[in-house]
């Protein structure tokens, strides 16, 4: 792959001689961050829980705070690795800076999480869940096998390209318009989620996961050819290509913020003492010299480290993408930069004992236990009631159930059936709620509560 087209500043949707002309000092890729952050869909992640319910007092990450932080680290990822880049190929000086890498890392970093759905991964299973052995089993044979796995295997990475590039004006060919290069960097599995021809088992996590839809895979076709993403696969109709070098950044950036930040989180909240919080963080340090340490308070001791250590791994990163630069060129690398860094033994412990003691908090069980009800219980009525619409058996229930739901996602039966559409117009109306929208809707919905004064 090649580092003048893989920078590609030309839109989705738009022919490349006809983007427009930046009048107001900003690049293409500034432009992608702050279209991202003026999208209602990234606005909503103020009300998506990141790990822990949001309590009362002793404030947590959401996935909003979350999406930010990972836009900052991957913003200085992208500046040291787009300077070690410049200063090797010359000929990139004329139209790039080591600021447009970091800028291109950073407006991916920020809708990493924009298709996550509700109650986070949890909401991801529900809704796989609801299609694999819920209601949702009867419209399988109504499906072709891709379209099925879509489903079954539920995404909110393929969400979130279709997020950015379909449902944000969902009038204008491309979406919100983003670069094609912004594009394949945020899609961290470049393949679809169904291949026709039988593949050997990876134990890399790109082989397990999928980044677009049916629905979106010529819109991705379009990146992959501008941006000159390598093909993985050549056999059929199947879709499996490189990643974006940039997308290892975007994930490194994840990576480091979740482990680090979750554990800060687990401390804020009690669940880790300062002792062995401190312990885990110490490690992660350059050897220097910590200034006036013993003077701060326990929850400033923390965040200093938390600093300390996050700045650490920034370097140790950019370093090993550096010396991985080829293989990723060529596609060949199918490894995460976080494991082959010399504190990766140590975030993996880290994450290790996250999982023992912070993601198995009774509070975040809880969450994802119901998780489960609430959007299976949200997609089984509104697909019902579509459902009856179109077989024309407008039940009295089921016309007041679809005037709950947006113009924007409702299926219009006018037109011939197309399930596929169908179940994807729901998927998007629920996975797009907050959490906060989709429990307060639940329960209205089943009787549980009442609005106006019945509340």
């Amino acid at each position: 792959m090649d580092w003048a087209k893989l920078l590609s500043k030309s839109l989705l949707g738009e022919e490349r001689n006809k983007s427009a002309k930046n009048s107001d000092g900003r690049s293409e890729f500034q432009r992608d961050f702050d279209r991202i952050v003026f999208s209602s869909a990234f606005r909503r992640l103020q009300d998506k829980t990141q790990v822990f319910p949001l309590p009362e007092s002793n404030f947590v990450h959401n996935r909003l705070t979350h999406s930010l932080e990972v836009s900052c680290v991957g913003r200085s990822l992208g500046n040291l690795a787009g300077e070690r880049i410049i200063n090797k190929n010359k000929k990139l000086k004329k139209d790039f800076t080591k600021f447009h890498f970091g800028e291109i890392v950073s407006a991916a970093c920020l809708a990493h999480d924009i298709g996550n759905p509700p109650f986070g991964h949890s909401g991801e299973s529900a809704i796989s869940e609801y299609f694999k052995n819920g209601s949702g089993k009867i419209f399988k044979d109504e499906l072709n096998e891709k379209q099925w796995c879509d489903l079954t295997n539920y995404e909110g990475n393929a969400q979130g390209f279709r997020i950015l590039t379909r449902l944000q004006n969902p009038n204008i060919k491309g979406g919100l318009r983003l670069t094609c290069a912004t594009l394949a960097a945020f899609t961290k599995y470049p393949k679809e989620s169904f291949f026709t021809y039988p593949m050997q088992p990876k134990s890399s996590k790109i082989y397990k996961k999928f980044g677009f839809f049916q629905t979106e895979k010529d819109l991705f076709l379009e990146v992959a050819k501008e941006v000159g993403l390598n093909k993985k696969i050549s056999a059929g109709e199947d879709v499996f290509y490189s990643r974006h070098p940039l997308a290892f950044l975007v994930e490194a950036a994840d990576d480091i913020c979740y482990r680090i930040m979750d554990l800060e989180d687990g401390f804020i909240l009690g669940l880790l003492s300062f002792k062995d919080t401190e312990s885990l963080l110490f490690p992660l340090i350059a050897k220097e010299k910590l200034k006036f340490y013993k003077v701060r308070e326990k929850n400033d001791k923390i965040s200093y480290l938390r600093a300390k250590v996050i700045s650490n791994l920034v370097y140790q990163l950019a370093e090993a993408f550096r010396e991985e630069e080829t293989k990723i060129l060529s596609g060949n690398f199918e490894n995460d930069l976080i494991s082959i860094i010399p504190s990766g033994k140590q975030l993996k412990k880290i994450e290790e004992i996250s999982i023992a003691n912070i993601y198995s908090n009774e509070s975040v069980v809880e969450r994802e236990s119901a998780g489960y009800e609430v959007l299976g219980g949200l997609l089984d009525t509104f697909i019902n009631a579509i459902n009856d619409t179109i077989n024309k058996k407008n039940s009295p229930k089921s016309k007041t159930i679809l005037k709950l739901i947006p113009k924007q996602y409702n299926y219009d039966s006018a037109f011939d059936r197309n399930v596929y559409n169908m179940l994807l117009k729901v998927i998007d109306f629920v996975s797009g709620m907050t959490d906060s929208h989709a429990v307060s809707l639940y329960r209205k919905i089943k009787g549980i509560s009442l609005p106006g004064k019945y509340f």
